[in-house]
């Protein structure tokens, strides 16, 4: 039985049977508070009548199917998530009519009630296969069809959808219907509802060849704010430079966004209709890095436009094309069209750190991923899709040149507009227009996993005249494949405590050892710094000299890009053994002070969901137990003393204050974090907003320092669902056993939490400072639980069990031990979840493997 499941094989065998004309979706979310009315109608034509197919649903129950005029049994016809469809004529007509489930996992059409007003809002999310919860649909990206939405629902509330808001006709006492347009031909998974008496902005732009009207939607209680000035600015960028760019109009007759509460991801580019997570609505200061990241949101979901709703992948093994496209143009427009022109020193400290991350993992894939069902694309949302493809995709931009690319890009949507294409679509315009045959590069790029190492050997006379140069390339036994790299080579002199640069040139080098015959004659630089600019995808290690340089003086890069570079070389030093915590340690500490690219101070010091602190990290997890309190000691005088420098008001005064919240250990930390909660502490224009406030209590639950009583008063002052979600997360980093015990259960034994309270509650309840014995029962307790409880979850929960709840935090051997045996015992388990505990796992190994390096460095004193 197919249970929830496609295979690629079943897709693939009902696109060569269909055409999809149209569906007629009609939805009545007056009905109640658990379920929802559905009905649907769908015109298709197949080119083998009187065979049969199927059409997916998954919901409470369906009341009535009729096809071509004849209703079938829908107790017979609806049985494990499809409806069957006997006997097809030439053109069908369908009529679904159906129950669906409200979820709260983000899932399908989310249900939220807001704790202040209890006002009722609604959004769907239909990536991947989600709109089956919702309505009747063929539910595959190749089966596009128009789709006109027709909602009823009470008459004060507001509804959207992709194609603009009709005005509502009276349904009845107090309700209203809402009749949309039909849109153009979209997949599925890209349409979009939103319902609810949300508040919203409006404001248009000229485009190229029209008027493109423009709105912004939040919840009533956030309204206040809402920055709709800035959102609408980038928004304004991007639409202006896509336009450009791609030759090619904005694809719909608008553009709405639409901010919702308990989103699963960052957001969803709906065609037209873009859900984005409420976090980007800031309650206060929030870190530059922070609104740079929501630009880059704002401007790849406005990337997925075109690459993705106007030209759609026919199946799921392209993936990580729609998603690598969005990323890297996303971060070429906030480069060249937006204040933030570091945004390449964003994509390498963030972006290229999770990739490195995901791509050193055992359970690492090709970019290109095969994608056999629906199964495996759940856990392909990953770093590999989406970093490491848009880094590819950059260095295909440098391989085949700019004008190339930006060329068969055009190509590419003028002769695929709403339909679906495959990789090797894009790639033959791109050999069209650059000239070069791009099947061996795309092989060894996007179908073997694994990183390169890149490194310079030279050799000099006597008066530092260069007399050999050669780039070598290496690559792990698991991966052996070495790849063609287009990458700079910069040269860097330091003088009067500055590094200039001296010298730049972009080689093409291939194979284990490429020679630069451009060094060789010339006096060598002090630092020699391969993949300068960040072109490929590339782990690079230093010449010793150019190490002890560059290592030695981090405050002395001019540019934050190349110090970047660095920082990320010895942070895989740490991470596979060959550079003591201890001394990475050496360098972070240097660099706190002096690092002011938001995002790379951020990546030193705050973890994000996709990758862990680099001081975090070292100081907890990958420092020996009995070093920690030392390590901590060593660097809170440190975050405390740039902190007090800081300029009164800026990033890098939030970011470090917030770091010293997330260290401290003591008295003397705990009554500082004290004293600015109370209104007087000693950082002088530190915007103490709630948002801070709620981080700040938190760090103080984790050391001790907080009671329920705390809690209970910043709850007053915040009853907002980001303070019930963060009173959760300061309650279960409580450090005491009873707190621990009543997180787990919380959501192993019982299916009542959000998507949102589940991740809330794992981030406190995995923290610990020095007291690892809380966490140690849960080495068993969790293996224990896991299977049974994923399997009885939807993906969207089950995910955040085991990403929050596993206990990471311990870092130890018998916690690895532990997991090694659980995969070994579990070999038939879902592939998503063993990916899961894989990734846990590995960062596990990681850190136990660097407290043995420094131990044993340590021992040889």
């Amino acid at each position: 039985m197919p249970g929830t499941n496609l295979t690629r094989e079943e897709a693939a065998g009902r696109a060569a049977a269909l055409q999809v004309d149209s569906y007629l979706v009609e939805l009545d979310v007056t009905t109640g508070e658990r379920t929802f009315a559905t009905r649907t109608t769908v015109r298709f034509a197949t080119h083998e009548p009187g065979e049969s197919t199927w059409i997916d649903f998954v919901g409470e129950s369906v009341q009535r199917v009729s096809l071509n005029g004849i209703d079938l049994h829908p107790d017979e016809a609806f049985q494990d998530s499809r409806i069957a469809l006997p006997d097809l004529g030439a053109d069908n007509t369908l009529v679904v009519e159906a129950t669906g489930r409200y979820t709260n996992s983000g899932e399908g059409l989310h249900r939220f009630v807001d704790p202040i007003d209890a006002e009722v809002y609604l959004y769907s999310q239909f990536e991947v296969a989600d709109a089956r919860r919702v309505f009747a649909v063929f539910e595959q990206p190749d089966l596009k069809a128009s789709f006109t939405f027709v909602v009823t629902a009470p008459e004060h509330w507001t509804v959207v959808s992709t194609q603009p808001t009709p005005a509502p006709v009276p349904a009845g006492p107090g309700t209203a219907t809402w009749t949309f347009p039909p849109t153009p031909r979209l997949s599925g998974y890209v349409t979009a509802v939103c319902a609810g008496p949300y508040d919203v902005v409006r404001d248009e732009l000229v485009g190229r060849d029209r008027v493109v009207p423009l709105a912004i939607y939040t919840r009533k209680t956030l309204t206040e704010h809402l920055d709709a000035e800035e959102l609408f600015d980038v928004t304004k960028i991007g639409l202006r430079y896509f336009e450009e760019q791609f030759d090619t109009a904005y694809p719909f007759e608008k553009y709405d966004q639409i901010f919702v509460p308990e989103f699963n991801a960052g957001a969803m580019e709906n065609a037209g209709c873009v859900t984005i997570t409420e976090a980007y609505v800031f309650r206060g200061t929030a870190p530059e890095a922070t609104v740079e990241r929501r630009a880059l949101t704002v401007l790849h979901e406005l990337a997925h436009m075109w690459f993705g709703d106007l030209v759609t992948m026919r199946w799921w093994d392209d993936l990580w094309l729609n998603e690598s496209f969005a990323e890297w143009a996303s971060s070429v427009c906030q480069a060249e069209a937006t204040r933030w022109h570091e945004a390449w020193t964003t994509f390498q400290s963030h972006e290229k750190g999770w990739a490195y991350q995901q791509d050193q993992q055992s359970d690492t894939h090709p970019v290109y991923a095969d994608m056999r069902d629906l199964h495996d694309i759940a856990v392909n949302f990953d770093g590999i899709t989406y970093a490491k493809g848009g880094s590819v995709l950059k260095q295909l931009v440098a391989h085949v040149g700019r004008a190339a690319f930006t060329t068969g890009l055009i190509r590419y949507f003028r002769a695929h507009a709403f339909g679906n294409t495959t990789m090797a679509d894009l790639f033959a315009q791109l050999e069209a227009t650059s000239g070069r045959d791009l099947q061996d590069w795309a092989q060894r790029w996007l179908r073997t996993a694994g990183v390169n190492t890149l490194w310079i050997d030279l050799q000099t006379d006597a008066d530092a005249v260069v007399t050999s140069a050669t780039l070598r390339q290496s690559a792990i036994p698991a991966h052996p494949t070495l790849r063609p790299h287009r990458l700079g080579i910069g040269g860097y002199d330091l003088r009067d405590g500055r590094f200039g640069r001296t010298a730049y040139h972009e080689v093409d080098v291939d194979g284990p050892s490429t020679p630069l015959p451009h060094l060789v004659g010339t006096r060598r630089p002090d630092v020699l710094l391969p993949n300068d600019q960040d072109l490929s995808y590339a782990k690079i290690r230093l010449d010793p000299q150019s190490f002890d340089l560059a290592t030695g003086h981090p405050e002395a890069f001019e540019d934050s890009l190349p110090r970047s570079l660095v920082t990320a070389c010895l942070w895989e030093l740490v991470q596979e053994g060959d550079l003591a915590p201890s001394d990475f340690l050496d360098y972070l500490v240097a660099c706190v002070p002096v690092e002011r690219q938001s995002t790379a101070l951020r990546t030193i010091l705050t973890t994000t969901k996709q990758i862990p602190s680099m001081l975090l990290s070292t100081v907890n997890w990958f420092t020996p137990p009995p070093q920690r309190a030392g390590a901590r000691a060593r660097v809170l005088p440190v975050i405390r003393a740039a902190a007090d420098a800081a300029a009164p008001g800026s990033d890098a005064q939030l970011q470090l204050v917030t770091a010293y919240g997330w260290l401290m250990q003591g008295p003397e930390q705990a009554q500082c974090i004290r004293d600015v909660l109370a209104g007087h502490g000693p950082f002088p224009g530190l915007a103490v907003d709630q948002d801070l406030r709620w981080g700040l209590l938190c760090s103080l639950a984790v050391a001790g320092a907080a009671t329920d009583a705390d809690v209970e008063a910043e709850l007053a002052r915040d009853p907002s669902v980001a303070g019930h979600e963060r009173a959760l997360y300061a309650r279960a980093a409580m450090p005491t056993a009873a707190a621990k015990d009543w997180a787990f259960r919380l959501v192993f034994d019982e299916d009542t939490q959000t998507n949102a309270a589940v991740e809330h509650l794992g981030q406190g309840f995995r923290r610990v400072l020095d007291a690892p014995a809380l966490l140690t029962p849960y080495i068993e307790r969790f293996h224990e639980a896991i299977l049974p409880t994923f399997a009885s979850r939807s993906y969207g929960i089950g995910e955040r069990l085991v990403k929050y709840f596993y206990p990471r935090d311990l870092a130890n051997a018998p916690l690895r031990d532990r997991s090694r045996r659980w995969l070994a015992e579990h070999p038939d388990a879902p592939s998503g979840l063993r990916r899961l505990i894989v990734e846990q796992l590995t960062f596990v190994e990681t850190a136990v493997a660097a407290q043995q390096r420094d131990a044993a460095a340590d021992s040889r004193g």
